[in-house]
């Protein structure tokens, strides 16, 4: 299976640069898993096509605001940092740019010195180990410095930094939005829980290595990066109550299907569980937990547009992407969302 088999032609103009007014206002594309079959919609009306019984996966992973610009304390060069990952206490692996710039020993001054970072050693891909230095707690310091890690596609500035969080966020730790979720409203959440229909909270903390390019032409030479995940004994206990009892098990987001494709077991049961995935999901894999997805429209040949396509068949995905520039559907962070269903069939109740 070649990287260039999930290539689609993107206009730059549909990649969406802002958040809409209205988070659930975004439009629906409702693609058939089974038949390729389409349908459009609003993406508040996705109400109407869930059941009592089915169960809605949720990341409520939260972003850091994890993008701090500073400067070298000896020469007062602009520098950045991106937070990737704490690795204990005050010490963080970090992207810094420029890179050259970042030798170890070199000390870094964010906010006029409130904020200092030491940079302690380089690690795999270039990446800084820095220790931080401040008064006060490092959440405080870092949500009045730091500015989201907008993915590179985004040019625009972000007025609302909660644009960039879904309304249940809880756990901080991200890289990057899970974006799907960015679509619903609390009202919206209510009205889904009030169908009947669970609602079960994971954790993936989003790594940067999602918008990392497959480098290989083989798609199976491609590594994942790892990503840590949290399953909680109430989510295991409702995902497979939800199965034993015929429901669907719908996830918002890749994030989503990564976390409890990784926490399965054979039999497709969940326990609580956390670890860490390089999970790889293409076309070929046999899902043992989800059946049916909620995502948002993603990049040419990348890893996301292979699970997706895992799902509901290359063809039919590469179809539906080609529907959506058509119709100018708007694509990635802040984009239109997709359903991927076994059913167009309403439920009312």
């Amino acid at each position: 299976m070649r990287k260039s088999d999930f290539y689609f032609e993107l206009p730059e103009e549909l990649i969406a640069q802002d958040p809409l007014k209205e988070r659930s206002g975004s439009r629906l594309l409702m693609l058939n898993k089974s038949d390729g079959s389409m349908e459009h919609h609003i993406f508040k009306e996705i109400v109407d096509y869930l059941r009592p019984g089915d169960c809605l996966v949720l990341n409520n992973t939260k972003v850091l605001p994890a993008r701090l610009m500073g400067v070298k304390e000896d020469t007062g060069a602009a520098i950045e940092v991106l937070l990737l990952k704490r690795r204990e206490n005050d010490v963080w692996e970090t992207l810094v740019k420029p890179g050259r710039k970042a030798r170890p020993g070199t000390c870094i001054s964010f906010g006029d010195g409130c904020l200092r970072a030491k940079v302690l050693e380089i690690v795999e891909e270039g990446n800084r180990l820095v220790q931080f230095s401040y008064e006060g707690i490092f959440e405080e310091v870092l949500d009045r410095l730091g500015e989201m890690p907008l993915p590179p596609y985004i040019t625009h500035k972000l007025q609302d930094k909660n644009r960039y969080q879904t309304v249940y966020a809880r756990y901080e730790g991200s890289a990057a939005a899970p974006t799907a979720g960015l679509h619903f409203t609390n009202e919206l959440l209510r009205k889904i829980e009030e169908k009947g229909v669970e609602t079960a909270f994971v954790t993936l903390h989003v790594g940067l290595g999602t918008f990392r390019p497959v480098k290989t032409d083989n798609i199976l030479e491609h590594h994942m990066h790892s990503e840590y995940y949290q399953v909680t004994e109430e989510a295991a206990e409702k995902i497979n109550r939800a199965k034993a009892a015929g429901g669907r098990i719908i996830c918002v987001g890749t994030t989503s299907c990564r976390t409890v494709e990784s926490a399965a077991k054979e039999d497709g049961t969940l326990e609580a569980c956390c670890d860490n995935t390089e999970i790889f999901i293409y076309p070929g894999y046999r899902f043992k937990v989800m059946d049916c997805l909620i995502t948002n429209f993603h990049l040419p040949e990348s890893t996301l547009v292979m699970l997706v396509s895992a799902l509901a068949g290359r063809e039919n995905v590469l179809h539906a992407y080609e529907e959506a520039i058509r119709e100018k559907y708007r694509f990635f962070s802040f984009g239109d969302a997709m359903f991927l269903t076994d059913s167009f069939t309403k439920d009312n109740k």
